[in-house]
This record gives structure tokens, C-alpha cells and sequence, in this order.
């Protein structure tokens, strides 16, 4: 009985995938009871096994949080997602040294929403309506979203490293489809986990659930995002922090509070799609005209009401005085809008970036782009009071465009509940006061009054990717080019010197990336390796226009050596780059001038002009690189699989502007797991028909493997019980007629039978 009911725990605690392994123990526990049971205990377990079968074959999802008071109503289950407070989940913790790890499970539900909807009441009016469960106000401007749990940012996953994270993403949208991203983490035994689509895994379909699963190995502050289409510049993002052991973490004595990140978003009045087609195909622009902190922000002040001001609320981070408070920037725009942070009359301390822990550095301001995550203490050494903390766009966002710029609150503990008095304005304060900033806009390390990333120091050792000399080196220059890119430019309809609305093309090495029709990770058998393309393997890209799977092949544990040229034509932008499955150390960046060649840079680099910062070079898996300059960046492939490596502004890379690192071979790849989705073009020739059949035996069907084992494992349980069960009825039948003590009276026997035979006919 023991067994029986520990096996019944292990069943419901467990996933489709181990139902197999469940129904096994089941049918060995009845084959035990057959055995070695007395008559009574016989009938208890049958019962039980009964049971436990049923709940083996639920599916039933058990969060570790059922049993607390985690839900905002009493309908605990996944159809609720949108209700729970997922701020408090268990896992949302003080990490402790050698505490074991969690198992940490969160439902989202992807659906296309809107902002100040029905839900927002008299929000702004009505301040507290603005934070009514479903309401996101945005910056008070009606718009469609593509959310995650009715919230943006959606759900906060707050764990501890070591844990796993168990994610089911459902699609809830009426004919998209999706996938999630997990930015910095890096899969190493789950690179069927990385969320990108027809790399790592089919695109998630309307009405279907992916269950991502995965080790939180990578430590610090990341952000999870969808990784289709535009849906992150709609609202599909939301925050990520692994946090490590007081005896792991560098920072612990630096600060006092770790409370508080920033989500940035790049803000449109409009769906990213329509916004995409109107520029790519009509005369529509690319420039985000608002900024939103952790979905919050204002516009323009609506009208007055009642005497009330319309004004939209802003983040407010509270703070107590006379501490250091821990601070982290998730950067999750979609744009060419980097932004510059400052808080007003304090100083920041950058402490670390993408993850990866920094030697303090002081600075007034920091400039992030798409993709990056920096983190920074600001010591509360101020009058009780509140402060403004500024993010100010550049670029596509700066004065020649939309100046586009957005703020927040730092509230001391004691300030009243009020806006700060300074004035706000984009070019407050005066852009030529940010003279200690970290990563400034197209400066390197020829600036010597700017700290640009190569300056920063690693706390991490040295390791292989910047103490060996590199085992490949792969130059990759990049910008807009005028082609008859037959997405946007049509030949002789209405090609790129046809039309005034001219579109550049963004490529690397003059190569659009073509995804394939389905997963390089998880189907391999169905790859045509010579269908791959790199700079080495085509010829005439420079004139014509290029697409293919561009992909890059190295040996696993290789060091990768990246020399990232911007040539810096036709007009000034700055490139996001992101690594998928590793980091990888910066050990030069430098703006040349206001355009460069390849062969320029080339010719730098023999001639010695280069210099390598290789000594604690900092960590990082996105980078910029300056207009009219280069980034060199190393990183060890030690991480088996297909990587992608693409451009974090999502205009450039829906249009090609990526490529896939194959690290290792597939035999070093970790296995496919069991049963997972697959995808790919059907185009039979000749077309073709299965025979008619009368037989339901001799119908095609197209099964689910790990179902074919679940039947196979349910045919082997009622076996079992087909094996003994006679022996319990007749036994039972002998019972009654002396009056088995155990079975009371003849109505109790006969309603045991009932129940037993009943019991049969439902399994």
C-alpha cells in the first residue's frame, strides 16, 4: 500500500512525459498486491490503482503554489493566469547558500489585447483605476497589444540559480503564431528550450501549449520576449532575474536593496506589423515616438476633467534613505532608439551588464540598446524628496526625429505622493552634462572622456576566449543596401531606383537570412547542408541581391573570433548585436570615422592598429557597434546546437539581417526530446490519396509517439488487472455469503461490487 500510494504521488506530481514511466509502476505495484495481498488488501489497492491510473492520465499541472495563498480568486487553476499575482510566487525569493533548488511553474497566456481598455474604468482620472487588474494604461493612447496574461510587462520570473523553470505557453491569439525567448539564458541541456523559431522549434500555433523547461544556469538580470514577427514591440515581453547564493554573489556588499528593474519599451500608437508594411512598402517611418518604464508613461496630457489633470502615471521606484539600492535595465525595444539614463542629482554605480558581473564604475548616465541589461546602485544620499529619473531616445528617437523620451519617479521613504518639481523636457538636462557616461552613442575606445564597453572590467577570471588565440576568425560588415530586394523592391515594377519610397536592404556580408521550413535543432535528418550559405560560398552578393540560410560552422570548443564592421552608409544608425547560447567577451570597439570599408578595417587589423583589450575584458552577449566603425568580440562554442546571431532591432531582423552559428556536430547534440512538435512544407508530387478503407483498422493515422506508449503501457496495466481481478470477485463472492467481516453488511457487499465492477467499466 505504501508503494501504491507513493507511486500515486509520483504520478500526479509528474508530466505527460513520465506517464509512462508511472503506468509502469502502477501495473507492477498490482502484480505485487496479486502476490503477496490478503483478500482485503486486495481489494484496497484495486481501488486505489484505480485511482492513481486516472490520475496519471490527467495531465493535471501541479504548481508548487496551489498550496499557498497565491491566487487573487478562488478558481485556482491555469484558466486564471490573468488573476495571479505572480509577483508573490514561492520562487520569488532571498536565495540562501546550499538551500536545494525549486521547481517553478508559471502559465502564460498569450492573446491579443488592448491598452486603456474597458477594463482602465476612469483611469486617468481616477488614479487608482489605472491599476485595476487587466487594465494596462500604456501612455493613455487606445491601441491593440499582443500581452502575456492580460499585463505589460508580463509575468516577472524571479528565481534562484539552479532552479527550474517550467513555463506552459498557451496561444490564445485569433491567427498568430509565437514562441518565447529566454535572453541570456543559454540552454546548455535544453537548447530545444531557446524559443527561436525554426531553429530551436515550430512556432507556437493558435490554441496549441509549449511546455519550456529549462535550468535557470545563467545568472543576473535577463528578460523573456517572443521571438515572432513584432509581437515584443506590441507588448509581449517581461522581466527575468536569476539571482545567486549570498556566497556566489560578487556585488552582496554593495548594496542594501535588490527591489527594483526597469523594463524599457520603445512605445508606437500602432501594431509593429502596420507599422513594418507602411514603411517597407508605402511611406510610412520606423521612429517610436514614446518611451514606456515598465509599461507606464505619458505622451501628452489629455484633457482636464472635474478639475482634474489628465495626467498618466509613471513608474515610481520607492526607496529608503541613506542605503544603497540595487537597480536593473532591461532594454526591450524593438527599434533603432537607444536610450540615455540619468537620475537626477545622484550618481549611478554600473555594476554589471548582460548578466555578467563588473568592477564598479561611476558614471552620471548610461546609454542602452535593444537587447542590453545593465545593472546599477544609487546610494540615497539626497533630502527626502522625489527625483526624476530620465530616459532620453537617440537615433531614430533623438532631436532630428521623434524626441522621444519618457520619465519615472525615485521616491524616498517620507516624500509625498507628488510629481518632483524640475521640469521635464526632452533635452533637460542639456545632453552636453552627460560627460561621464558608459557606453555613449558611436563612441569607442578612442574617446578617452567616454567609458565605451572595452574600458569596462570583468570581475569574472580570464578564461579560453580571451587568454587562446582564436581558432576562426570571422569578419561581418553590414549596412543598408540599394537592392531589388524582391520583398520590397520588384524588378522592373518597382525596383529600388524605380521609386521614391527607397527601402535599404540590412544584410551581413551582403546576405539576407532565409529561415527553413522547419527547426534545424530538433530535425536534423531533413537538412541539405549544401543549401547553406556563407560569404565564402556565394559570389556577386555585393550587386545582387542574396538570401539563404546563412549559417557559420565551427568545432565545438572552438574559440570564435568576430570582427562586427558597420561600414556607416547611407545614414547613421547603430546595431544591437545578439548572441543565442553564449557570451562572449568585448575586447575592442572603435569609430573610425563617419563611413568605413571592410578593407579598411582589414587593412587596420594587419597593420597592428587594432588593439585587443584582452586582460578581464567585460562579458556581454549583446553589443553595439559604432556608425562607421567595428566591434571585435570572442567567444568559446562550447555549446552544441544552431545558434542564432542577429541584429536586436526587430525591423532589420524580420528582413534577413541574422545568421546561424552550427557548433559541434549533430551527434554531439543534446537528444531530441520526446514527442516534440515538428514542422515542414507538404508538397507531394504527385499528389496522392491513402485507399478508401472500411476497417478502422486499416485507416492512416498519424500518432503522437509518446501516446503510442502510453497505449502500449495502459494495454500492459489492464492486463494486469485482468489477471487478478477474478480472483478478487470470487473471493468477494465467498465473502459474502459467510459474512466477511471486512466487507460489513450484504448492502455494503453489494454496493462494494457495484463499485468494483464499476470502476472496471469506466477503465
Amino acid at each position: 500500500i505504501s508503494w501504491l500510494l507513493f507511486a500515486s504521488l509520483f504520478c500526479q506530481s509528474s508530466s505527460r512525459t513520465r506517464t509512462a514511466e508511472c503506468l509502469i509502476i502502477l501495473s507492477e505495484a498490482g502484480d505485487t498486491s496479486k502476490k503477496h495481498c490478503t483478500m482485503g488488501g486486495k481489494v484496497l489497492i484495486f481501488l486505489l490503482l484505480q485511482v492513481a491510473t486516472q490520475l496519471c492520465l490527467s495531465e493535471n499541472v501541479v504548481t508548487p503554489y496551489q498550496s499557498e495563498p497565491f491566487w487573487l480568486d478562488d478558481a485556482a487553476n491555469e484558466e486564471n493566469a490573468d488573476l495571479v499575482d505572480w509577483s508573490r510566487h514561492p520562487c520569488r525569493r532571498a536565495c540562501k547558500d546550499d538551500e536545494p533548488p525549486m521547481e517553478c511553474h508559471y502559465s502564460f497566456h498569450i492573446e491579443q489585447y488592448y491598452a486603456m481598455s474597458k477594463a482602465c474604468y476612469d483611469c486617468p482620472y481616477n488614479r487608482t483605476d489605472c491599476f485595476r487588474p487587466h487594465c494596462i494604461p500604456a501612455d493613455g493612447v487606445h491601441r491593440p497589444l499582443v500581452v502575456v496574461n492580460r499585463q505589460m510587462p508580463g509575468p516577472s520570473v524571479e528565481v534562484c540559480e539552479g532552479d527550474t523553470v517550467v513555463v506552459d505557453v498557451t496561444n490564445m491569439m485569433h491567427a498568430d503564431s509565437t514562441t518565447v525567448h529566454w535572453h541570456g539564458q543559454h540552454m546548455r541541456a535544453s537548447p530545444y528550450m531557446d524559443g527561436t523559431p525554426m531553429v530551436s522549434q515550430c512556432p507556437i500555433l493558435p490554441g496549441d501549449t509549449f511546455r519550456y523547461t529549462f535550468v535557470a544556469e545563467t545568472p543576473g538580470t535577463h528578460f523573456w520576449h517572443s521571438h515572432v514577427g513584432f509581437q515584443r514591440g506590441d507588448g509581449m515581453f517581461g522581466p527575468m532575474v536569476v539571482r545567486r547564493q549570498p556566497k556566489r554573489d560578487q556585488l552582496r556588499n554593495l548594496y542594501d536593496y535588490d527591489e527594483h528593474y526597469m523594463v524599457i519599451s520603445d512605445w508606437d500608437h500602432e501594431m509593429g506589423l502596420d507599422k513594418f508594411l507602411a514603411h517597407y512598402h508605402g511611406s510610412g517611418d520606423n521612429k517610436p515616438p514614446n518611451l514606456l518604464i515598465n509599461g507606464f508613461g505619458r505622451f501628452t496630457e489629455l484633457t482636464e476633467r472635474d478639475g482634474v489633470a489628465g495626467l498618466m502615471p509613471t513608474a515610481v521606484f520607492d526607496v529608503k534613505p541613506n542605503a544603497k539600492h540595487r537597480f536593473r535595465i532591461m532594454n526591450a525595444e524593438f527599434l533603432n532608439c537607444p536610450i540615455e539614463v540619468s537620475v537626477d542629482n545622484h550618481t549611478i554605480w554600473v555594476v554589471s551588464s548582460d548578466g555578467r558581473d563588473l568592477e564598479p564604475v561611476e558614471a552620471k548616465s548610461l546609454v542602452t540598446y535593444a537587447g542590453e541589461r545593465f545593472d546599477f546602485i544609487v546610494e540615497t544620499n539626497q533630502n527626502v524628496s522625489n527625483y526624476w529619473i530620465r530616459f532620453r531616445g537617440l537615433l531614430d528617437c533623438g532631436p532630428a526625429f521623434t524626441k522621444a523620451y519618457q520619465v519615472a519617479i525615485l521616491r524616498y521613504e517620507g516624500a509625498p505622493d507628488e510629481d518632483p518639481e524640475e521640469d521635464v523636457a526632452y533635452d533637460l538636462p542639456p545632453m552636453e552634462a552627460m560627460n561621464m557616461q558608459i557606453n555613449a552613442l558611436n563612441k569607442g575606445t578612442e574617446t578617452k572622456e567616454i567609458l565605451s564597453i572595452p574600458n569596462l572590467e570583468a570581475l569574472d577570471k580570464d578564461d579560453a576566449a580571451n587568454t587562446r588565440e582564436p581558432d576562426y576568425q570571422f569578419y561581418i560588415s553590414y549596412d543598408f543596401y540599394a537592392k531589388d530586394n524582391a520583398d520590397f523592391h520588384r524588378k522592373d515594377l518597382y525596383g529600388f531606383h524605380q521609386v521614391r519610397q527607397k527601402v535599404g536592404t540590412p544584410q551581413l556580408n551582403h546576405i539576407s537570412m532565409k529561415m527553413p521550413s522547419f527547426p534545424l535543432m530538433s530535425q536534423t535528418e531533413l537538412i541539405d547542408s549544401s543549401a547553406f550559405c556563407n560569404a565564402s560560398t556565394v559570389e556577386g552578393c555585393e550587386t545582387d541581391y542574396c538570401t539563404c540560410p546563412h549559417v557559420l560552422q565551427v568545432k565545438l570548443n572552438s574559440v570564435v573570433e568576430l570582427v562586427l564592421v558597420d561600414e556607416g552608409l547611407p545614414y547613421d544608425a547603430n546595431h544591437p548585436f545578439h548572441l543565442h547560447g553564449h557570451d562572449f567577451r568585448v575586447v575592442a570597439m572603435e569609430r573610425l570615422a563617419k563611413n568605413v570599408t571592410l578593407e579598411d578595417v582589414k587593412r587596420a587589423d594587419r597593420e597592428g592598429r587594432i588593439q585587443r583589450k584582452l586582460d578581464r575584458a567585460p562579458i556581454k552577449d549583446t553589443v553595439t557597434v559604432p556608425d562607421g566603425g567595428y566591434t571585435v568580440i570572442r567567444f568559446v562554442a562550447d555549446n552544441p546546437g544552431y545558434w542564432l546571431f542577429h541584429c536586436h532591432i526587430e525591423f532589420h531582423s524580420e528582413v534577413g539581417m541574422s545568421l546561424v552559428f552550427k557548433i559541434g556536430e549533430h551527434e554531439d547534440f543534446a537528444p531530441v526530446p520526446q514527442g516534440f512538435p515538428r514542422c515542414n512544407n507538404y508538397k507531394p508530387n504527385p499528389m496522392s490519396y491513402p485507399p478508401k478503407s472500411t476497417s478502422s483498422r486499416n485507416k492512416n493515422t498519424v500518432a503522437d509517439p509518446s501516446e503510442n506508449e502510453i497505449n502500449h503501457v495502459d494495454e500492459k496495466v489492464r492486463s494486469s488487472i485482468a489477471n487478478w481481478l477474478p480472483l478478487i470477485l470470487s473471493e468477494l463472492r465467498a465473502a459474502s455469503s459467510t459474512g466477511f467481516a471486512l466487507m460489513g453488511s450484504p448492502a455494503m457487499i453489494a454496493a462494494s461490487l457495484l463499485l468494483v465492477n464499476g470502476l472496471v467499466f469506466a477503465f
